[in-house]
């Protein structure tokens, strides 16, 4: 763990010009270009192919959640714009809950232009289903970078939902250095979203079309999907020079029972669609840990902390391996059975936790065997999650993308990782 705690984050640097960022996605998404590493030789195609290299049979996940219209902006009388960005809901926690809610919610937010709101509510009014609605903001607490909002709103039967699509703003991400347009509100989801709650697009997931869906399908690819709410966290540079300094956000996931299941039933390895899909499954082992020597453990309990991984792999040795006096660690599919048996005890339908996981090289991977996922930004956790699975042959595929004129970050092109 002590290594890599000690990574330096400028050992994962690369020279990124601004030129390469793809502000707007392609015409057709499916038409983007598609680097294939595969054993450590890299070559590229476009993404249509991608069924072609996937073996027949295997299991493919994908993160369904969706991406709200998160951004609001209200004027002081002063005329002082105040943007306030939902993070986290907090009153209901529960996301669903939270979207149905009426009259009155809260959320953790981010305040844009906060030095010019000294005190008082914010309101701003809107036109909802023919109502005229007041919205009003009042700032709370802080907590760290973020402000408990506690937000309230007139109208019979008006929901947070309802609320959010009136008046919210889709954040795109901060590099594209544009306004969010229109178009954004299509592009920028993916076309299996179904879950509301993120603040940013599980991004590899854009390339997908139902063409392609019915392609894997065609090609004997099992498809199932899970939940990760993507937070603004995702787009915290490292900041420390070792990545022990860096804390990561914690993100909410939600696993249904049958994904558990298939899991198992594939021998417990799947292909992973995006790197949201690939922390929340790689976290599966973590809780199935936990369960094995606490089952009856919270739901708080089930967290998988940031350097839970590295802990577990230096107080156990590797399942089947010779007896060094340190206690087997779980095999996957002991880990998953966990799960199972943990929902099937307290007769839940699906699984709800959290994650704070880091992956970075020195991680062993359990679940995922192959990746799809875009070109990360330089010095980022997500450009350590690829390295850590490809062994760190991160520097061939990018060089390679560079030297290929592909298009970087969340409207960029993919790729298909298979170690």
């Amino acid at each position: 763990m002590e290594d890599t705690k000690h990574i330096q984050i400028k050992d994962f640097n690369y020279d990124l010009p601004d030129e390469r960022i793809a502000k707007f996605p392609l015409p057709e998404r499916d038409q983007s270009k598609l680097l294939v590493y595969r054993k450590g030789e890299v070559s590229h195609d476009v993404f249509t192919s991608l069924p072609d290299y996937l073996p027949q049979g295997a299991l493919m996940v994908f993160n369904n959640t969706r991406v709200i219209q998160a951004r609001m902006h209200f004027r002081k009388e002063t005329g002082a714009l105040i943007e306030i960005f939902c993070l986290e809901p907090v009153a209901p926690h529960d996301y669903v809950l939270m979207f149905q809610q009426t009259e009155r919610c809260s959320w953790l937010c981010m305040i844009g232009n906060l030095k010019k709101w000294k005190n008082g509510p914010l309101s701003r009014t809107i036109e909802i289903n023919g109502q005229t609605i007041t919205l009003t903001a009042t700032r709370g607490e802080s907590h760290g970078t973020s402000h408990w909002i506690d937000f309230a709103w007139n109208g019979e039967g008006i929901t947070w939902a309802e609320v959010l699509e009136a008046m919210g703003e889709l954040p795109i991400p901060p590099y594209l250095n544009r306004e969010t347009q229109e178009s954004d509100k299509t592009t920028y989801q993916t076309v299996y979203s179904k879950i509301k709650g993120s603040v940013a697009a599980p991004t590899a997931g854009l390339h997908f079309t139902e063409r392609v869906l019915q392609a894997l399908d065609a090609h004997g690819i099992d498809r199932e999907e899970l939940t990760l709410h993507v937070g603004a966290g995702t787009f915290k540079p490292v900041k420390s020079k070792e990545i022990e300094g860096h804390e990561m956000h914690t993100e909410y996931i939600c696993v249904p029972r049958q994904s558990i299941e298939k899991l198992i039933r594939h021998g417990g390895w799947c292909i992973a669609v995006g790197t949201t899909s690939v922390r929340t499954l790689e976290s599966l082992y973590y809780i199935g840990v936990t369960l094995a020597s606490h089952p009856d453990a919270s739901e708080e309990e089930l967290h998988v902390k940031q350097w839970t991984p590295y802990e577990y792999a230096e107080a156990t040795r590797p399942a089947g391996s010779a007896d060094n006096g340190k206690p087997e660690a779980l095999t996957t599919l002991q880990a998953l059975q966990h799960i199972l048996d943990y929902l099937d005890r307290n007769q839940l339908t699906a699984l709800h936790t959290s994650t704070q996981i880091i992956i970075a090289p020195g991680y062993d991977y359990h679940i995922v065997r192959m990746m799809v996922t875009n070109f990360h930004q330089p010095q980022s956790t997500l450009l350590l999650l690829v390295s850590a699975f490809v062994h760190g042959d991160w520097h061939k595929i990018y060089d390679y993308a560079l030297a290929h004129d592909f298009r970087f970050l969340s409207y960029g092109d993919s790729s298909l990782l298979i170690p």
